[in-house]
């Protein structure tokens, strides 16, 4: 047959441009861009004092270290930033207006700019900084605007207020009141007098209040994020933008590698459908979203991701999935190249096969990495199987998320 004959090939060009894309980088990034209006980052609007805590929350949400996130923030007014993560194709966008209670600084022009944006309202304040009145202010403002927006607001650094030889009090007791007497006394009396001092805020949407201490290992609390689970559910309950889907895995996530690699892989897929919609850079533009995947996460398992890698990875996954890559993502193009099929076959490759397709490479990439950081060969039989039960999660995931707009913040508590 032609096209088994004409298999190596095609098989070389996939190669091609997985490891050398030819695209044009400003036109990829107009299509990136362009994607991004049609499923626009889902942003959080963090709002909180100096020192507040912000910061450990973004690094505990998205597993970054804290260099990382200093040197990732960028300016988008006087005083306000944000920060984009994964940087070279987020999923998320974290707004964070700084000087809140400092003299002389009048938030209202950064206030104004970060209420255009965001989804999701988040308080940050530290349970021993009774001096919260710039918080209650911004906050109280924002919901005189926006009654419906639900608020969720973090107490950060509990530790501070722990008696000498202090623990974490285990299992976690915060989620439901009266706490029990196990929580210090002083800390159980600030906690109780922010919440009481913030009163009650207009408007009839719901106000999530939850406890945390994130620190650093070096800083010898154990568990060092404590309260994260609780934090999660929180914006699950309060959000509908499908945050933890995205940023932390699904339940087949195995190790703190995989995990990192998760948001990654998540964010070039949302890219690709991105591009995979437009009409604008058709057979060069998804491979190159794809090519950028995998070197980023040949770079995050510290693996080489040369030719020889690149036909081995793709030797592994074989021609069965390779015909079926050639189908779903390069579309009709493609399809003309193979003798007997270009015009009979109409092949249009839409947003949600390349996403998913880019998801499944991703997977089956961080399989095929994991194995080589530990010195072992990858299993050409588990690598399918991880490849076929991917494009099957990546195409329920990338459907489930929230077409998401600025000012569509909403309870999924009041959804259901």
């Amino acid at each position: 047959m032609a096209f088994q004959s004409n298999w190596p090939d095609y098989w070389r060009r996939l190669r091609e441009a997985l490891l050398n894309p030819s695209v044009d980088t400003g036109q990829l990034d107009r299509a990136v861009r362009e994607a991004r209006t049609r499923q626009p980052l889902p942003v959080l609007w963090l709002i909180g004092k100096t020192q507040a805590g912000k910061t450990s929350i973004v690094r505990a949400l998205t597993g970054s270290d804290a260099t990382e996130i200093g040197n990732g923030f960028q300016p988008c007014t006087r005083t306000a930033r944000f920060y984009d993560f994964p940087a070279e194709a987020p999923v998320v966008r974290f707004l964070d207006t700084r000087g809140l209670g400092e003299v002389a600084y009048d938030p209202s022009e950064d206030i104004d700019y970060c209420e255009q944006q965001a989804h999701l309202l988040f308080g940050v304040m530290k349970v021993a900084d009774v001096r919260q009145d710039a918080v209650y202010t911004v906050l109280r403002a924002v919901r005189r605007r926006h009654p419906e927006w639900p608020v969720l607001i973090a107490q950060t650094g509990l530790h501070e207020l722990y008696p000498p030889d202090g623990v974490h009090i285990q299992p976690y007791p915060y989620q439901q009141e009266p706490w029990p007497p196990t929580v210090p006394s002083n800390l159980s009396r600030a906690l109780r007098a922010q919440r009481d001092r913030l009163g009650t805020l207009p408007g009839s949407a719901p106000v999530h209040w939850v406890a945390v201490d994130l620190t650093l290992p070096e800083d010898g609390w154990e568990p060092v994020n404590y309260g994260l689970e609780a934090l999660w559910d929180a914006i699950e309950v309060v959000s509908a933008l499908g945050l933890q889907a995205m940023l932390r895995g699904d339940s087949g996530v195995r190790d703190v590698y995989e995990r990192a690699a998760h948001p990654h892989i998540v964010g070039h897929a949302l890219a690709a459908g991105g591009i995979g919609a437009l009409p604008l850079v058709d057979l060069v533009g998804v491979p190159a979203v794809q090519a950028n995947l995998l070197r980023v996460l040949a770079k995050l398992y510290q693996q080489d991701w040369d030719v020889q890698r690149v036909s081995e990875f793709l030797g592994l996954l074989g021609a069965g999935i390779g015909v079926g890559y050639i189908a779903r993502l390069l579309g009709r193009e493609v399809v003309k190249l193979i003798p007997g099929w270009g015009q009979t076959v109409g092949v249009v490759w839409g947003a949600t096969m390349s996403g998913a397709t880019t998801y499944a490479l991703g997977k089956a990439a961080a399989y095929y990495f994991a194995n080589r950081q530990g010195g072992g060969a990858p299993d050409a039989e588990i690598l399918r199987r991880i490849y076929a039960e991917a494009l099957v999660t990546g195409t329920r995931i990338l459907k489930e998320l929230p077409s998401s707009a600025p000012h569509e913040i909403s309870s999924r508590r009041e959804k259901d």
